[in-house]
Formats: C-alpha cells, structure tokens, sequence
C-alpha cells in the first residue's frame, strides 16, 4: 500500500486543523482586546491553509483507492464531508467575510478528519477500483454529500445566529458567542450562501441518485440494489427538490427553511454514513 492511503496518516491533517482553529482563537482574542478584530481572512492565512487542503485531499484518495481495493466506511465518509467544508470556505474567503464560519468548520474538520485512524473501514469492492466511471460517481456522490452536511451546518448557525439576534441587549453585552457571532455575515447574506450551497449540492445529488443505478451493477451485480440506503438517498432527493421549489414560488425562508434543511441532511445522512455508522460500530461488521 501507497504510505499515504495508510489510516494511521490521518493524525497529520487534523492537527494541522486544529492548530489552524487555535491560530484562529488567538487573532481573535488579541485583535479583540486591541478593537482591531475584522470579519476578513488574511491572505497569508488563506496560503498557508492550502497545503493542509491538498495534503488532507491526497491522503484521502489514497487510503480510499487503494491496492487492496474500495476502502469505505462511516469515518471516511465525515472526513471527506469536513475536507469538503473547508475547501468550500476557503474559496468563499476571498471574497466574503467567513472568519466566524471559517473557524467552526476548522474545528470540525480536525474531529472528522481523525475519525479514520480510529475507524479504518472495510474493503466494499474490489472490482470497482478500477472502474473510471465509478471513481466518477463517487467523487460526485460525495462532493454532494459534503456540500449538503455544509448546508445543515450553515443552517445550525443560522438558527443559533437568529436566536442572538432576538436576546435581550444587556444578556449578550460581554458574551464570548455573542462577539464571535459579530464576525459572522448578516443572517441576509448567510441565508443566500445557504440556498447557493443547497442548489449545488442538490444538482451533484441528482447526479448521484440517478447514475447509481448504473454502478449497483458494478458493486452489487444487480441493476439496482434497493436497501435502505437506495430508499433514504432518493427520499433526501425528494425533500431538498421540495425545498427548493417551496424557495422558487413562494420565497421559503426563516426558520421554516432552516428546519427544513436539516430534515433533508438527516434523512441523507441516514442513507450512508449513520448505517455505516451502524454496521461498524454498533454491529462490528
């Protein structure tokens, strides 16, 4: 095996995240105490976390295709999700003001991205390793998942973002969240990163739904596997359409949509990585 694609390599990239996060606190902190704090990512810090994004991306795939075969589970599937996230602020950082954002999904990136190390996956096929078209679908299937678990992420700070906003003034005066919440967007422009974000990862999400009908044949030898995961994939498929439809005609908004959203990504996340949460913790299989 490539000294890459081995899981224990994992521990690299999360605490290259985590002290991304901690650099992140502590401009906080000191631009805090100096008024100084501003909302904008710098452009050496932007540099500097590019070769952690492709350090983290080249680990991935090589512990995903490997030799042996299609290597997959639960903890690859959040690691691939949070490499997702980031990739995703660090473009928007260029041009939005993200640091609030930024600093969570860092966080979040370094839980996700050592998951694997402690969960290694199984081997799900050795014949698709070398099937272009299913690498294809995959890597879709995934930037989709990714994308979406943003989105329900963006949708927790909304709601938390929103509830701050209706706090009596004198109960958030001093408050550590309360500040940090100052450095995200307005709740205006948050909500239209959010439906951005919706409408990608649904286009991706069609793609996936559909073109793995193909690839059961490849995995499974059938033209279509229907299990929980066909029936969770293709209801998620159906409550993000609502969703964008209900936005189209009548203008859905508000906690409606946010709620909305993260019934969508739990169904979803229930079609993959909650059942290979399942089998390979729960069940040990």
């Amino acid at each position: 095996m490539n000294i890459l694609g081995h899981p224990s390599l994992a521990w690299i990239p999360s605490a290259l995240y985590f002290l991304f996060f901690w650099r992140e606190i502590r401009t906080y902190v000191l631009n805090s105490q100096q008024n100084q704090d501003s909302p904008q990512v710098s452009p050496e810090s932007q540099w500097l976390l590019l070769p952690l994004l492709l350090l983290h991306g080249l680990i991935l795939h090589e512990s995903i295709f490997t030799p042996e075969g299609f290597i997959f589970g639960f903890a690859q599937a959040l690691s691939m999700m949070s490499w997702i996230g980031v990739t995703f602020f660090w473009f928007e950082s260029w041009y939005m003001p993200t640091r609030g954002i930024r600093a969570i999904v860092l966080f979040a990136a370094g839980i996700c991205s050592l998951l694997p190390v402690i969960f290694p996956g199984h081997v799900l096929s050795a014949r698709a390793i070398d099937d272009p078209w299913f690498r294809s679908h995959f890597i879709v299937a995934n930037i989709a998942y990714g994308l979406l678990s943003l989105a329900a992420l963006h949708a927790i700070l909304m709601h938390w973002q929103d509830h701050h906003l209706h706090r009596p003034t004198h109960d958030k005066a001093n408050s550590f969240f309360a500040k940090w919440g100052q450095r995200l967007p307005p709740l205006m422009t948050m909500e239209h990163i959010l439906f951005r974000i919706i409408k990608v990862g649904f286009a991706l999400l069609t793609l996936t739904v559909f073109s793995g009908l193909f690839f059961s044949q490849t995995l499974f030898g059938r033209a279509l596997f229907w299990d929980h995961k066909t029936f969770f994939g293709i209801l998620s498929w159906v409550m993000f359409a609502g969703l964008l439809v209900a936005r189209w005609r009548s203008g859905l908004r508000g906690l409606t949509a946010i709620r909305w959203v993260l019934g969508s990504f739990g169904v979803l996340l229930l079609a993959y990585v909650g059942s290979r949460f399942v089998l390979e913790v729960l069940l040990q299989r």
